[in-house]
């Protein structure tokens, strides 16, 4: 598929205040429980990202970034008398754009202490995918996700999940969305190893579903994010457990305008809610 023909979609007005809406209510649910709000770098280290296994797990989604190497590039131009950039004219990669926003969450923890009892931080990241299709709102190259992420022990990772995944269908209940609660499997751990196995036997990554596309994922990632960026839990020695819930904002607005057929009710109904929990 031609880069030219990805969907990069611009939101106007209206769909900028209604993902500003939602945006604003999933942040708040982890603020309202004690959770730091951090800022990301749009751009992450390849070889960073590569020790979290991401290009050994989701090779087909990656995204690379590459600055241009302007004297190759002018060579050519004069020689071939064309100003086209071709792979020749980039230099080595060493930026990736992240496909998720938790995997920056870790990398700003990476060998730090934190403490026993447990962490919560939401940030907000503009994420980037490689599909083998794009489709307004559903599926896009760029797109917004919210993120709350849990670091603590094994007990406080799970009740984050618990907890958001029943906001979750109380949400969609009131916004009147059918949604669904289905196991998924993205592969976190490297096939072979004994935590895939154990993924295998426990399901640790659940998708709430509209019709057939996911608007929000709750994952236990055990300690494995702990363990690869040497996380520890306050004086123990032992690597941190992380959780995360993310929503795909844009997401919520296909859902959102296929349940009502308009803009203007979802926005009037966001605003008409009263989410102080």
């Amino acid at each position: 598929m031609s880069y030219s023909h990805m969907l990069c979609t611009t939101l106007n007005s209206e769909q900028t205040c209604l993902l500003q809406h939602l945006d604003s209510i999933f942040k708040n649910w982890g603020i309202l429980n004690g959770a730091f709000s951090l800022t990301l770098p749009m751009l992450l280290p390849v070889k960073e990202l590569a020790q979290l296994d991401v290009y050994e797990n989701f090779p087909h989604q990656a995204l690379l970034v590459s600055s241009l190497n302007v004297n190759k590039w002018r060579e050519d131009s004069q020689t071939h008398g064309e100003a086209e950039i071709h792979v020749n004219h980039l230099d080595s990669i060493e930026l990736g754009l992240p496909s998720a926003a938790c995997y920056g969450v870790y990398l700003y923890y990476k060998h730090q202490k934190i403490p026993s009892s447990g962490i919560l931080v939401t940030v907000q990241g503009q994420c980037c995918r490689k599909e083998k299709q794009y489709e307004p709102l559903r599926r896009l190259v760029g797109f917004h996700m919210r993120e709350i992420v849990a670091l603590g022990p094994a007990s406080f990772t799970e009740a984050h999940l618990h907890q958001l995944s029943e906001k979750i269908y109380a949400f969609a209940a009131l916004m009147g969305l059918p949604i669904r609660k289905e196991v998924a499997q993205d592969p976190f751990f490297q096939g072979d190893s004994s935590r895939a196995l154990l993924q295998r036997l426990t399901s640790v990554k659940y998708e709430f579903l509209f019709e057939d596309i996911a608007l929000a994922s709750v994952n236990n990632h055990r300690n494995f994010f702990g363990e690869r960026c040497h996380i520890q839990l306050g004086e123990t020695g032992k690597s941190v457990f992380t959780s995360c819930v993310g929503f795909g904002l844009e997401r919520w607005l296909f859902a959102l305008y296929r349940h009502y057929g308009n803009w203007h009710e979802p926005i009037e109904r966001l605003e008409s809610l009263k989410w102080a929990a």
